[in-house]
């Protein structure tokens, strides 16, 4: 692994002094984050704080106006097509309403980046994606089905299996466990916790899902005002000494987090 300048080793996703702004509003304002070789961060913070801004932009999938993100070192902010495309061969992506494809069978939606971004054989690629149905508890039988069989629960899982189908560097999840009874949601962390190690994959999510949070998390981040305001292990949440952090894990309406509530 590369080492910095002062010995240590060098984060695999760092983000400096990162700015987007949506017209007047700026969303994300100087942000400051690193995520080390194998670590599972996962980012909290409140609705429409940036958090999706933010995994878009570290995807590439937005350009930010200014700032760095460097991948394994590399800088990535302003990529052009062909390095995005090699960039993107070590992602693998989680979204937040699992994103599958209506028209293609379960084990065609796991297998699609194999097929299509990697040109593997569909006979490999779909013994591929059975194995990988089976790491998140799916037969053989799923495989066959549409997505529209499928309860909100079984496509979550159909999605982890296509975010881990290639055995990506970095995995991204972007509200795991939205939508989800609590028992789902608990299977659902438990098969994060699960791929992410057998991978030896860092893994950044984003959640307002504290349950979720303390169990995937090797370390959490509050994300308020377009910055990262404190970051830590999960255990220490309660006890972090940050008024936001303190607000938004205890549920307080009074704080320094003042939503907008329009009168009816």
């Amino acid at each position: 692994m590369a080492a910095a300048t002062n010995g240590a080793p060098l984060p695999k996703i760092s983000v400096r002094r990162l700015v987007k702004s949506f017209g007047a509003k700026c969303v994300l304002d100087g942000l400051d984050l690193d995520c080390a070789q194998g670590e599972s961060l996962v980012i909290i913070g409140g609705s429409g704080t940036g958090k999706s801004v933010l995994l878009k932009c570290i995807l590439g999938l937005l350009r930010p106006d200014s700032g760095s993100i460097r991948i394994a070192g590399e800088e990535t902010a302003g990529l052009g097509r062909t390095a995005r495309a090699r960039l993107m061969m070590k992602f693998g992506m989680l979204f937040q309403g699992g994103a599958l494809f209506d028209s293609l069978r379960v084990w065609e939606n796991v297998a699609f980046g194999l097929i299509h971004a990697r040109g593997m054989a569909r006979q490999e690629a779909r013994g591929i994606a059975l194995a990988k149905l089976a790491a998140v508890g799916l037969g053989e039988e799923v495989a066959e089905l549409y997505p529209a069989a499928l309860s909100g629960g079984m496509q979550k899982r159909v999605a982890l299996a296509r975010a881990i189908a290639a055995e990506p560097e970095i995995l991204f999840f972007d509200e795991p466990t939205t939508g989800l009874d609590p028992i789902m949601s608990g299977i659902i962390n438990q098969l994060i916790e699960r791929c992410v190690r057998d991978l030896g994959a860092t893994a950044i999510s984003i959640t307002h899902d504290l349950v979720s949070a303390r169990r995937i998390a090797d370390r959490v981040a509050m994300l308020y005002q377009g910055r990262i305001v404190w970051h830590g292990p999960p255990a220490e949440l309660d006890r972090s000494g940050n008024p936001v952090v303190d607000q938004f894990v205890n549920g307080r309406p009074e704080g320094p987090i003042r939503m907008e509530v329009r009168a009816l």
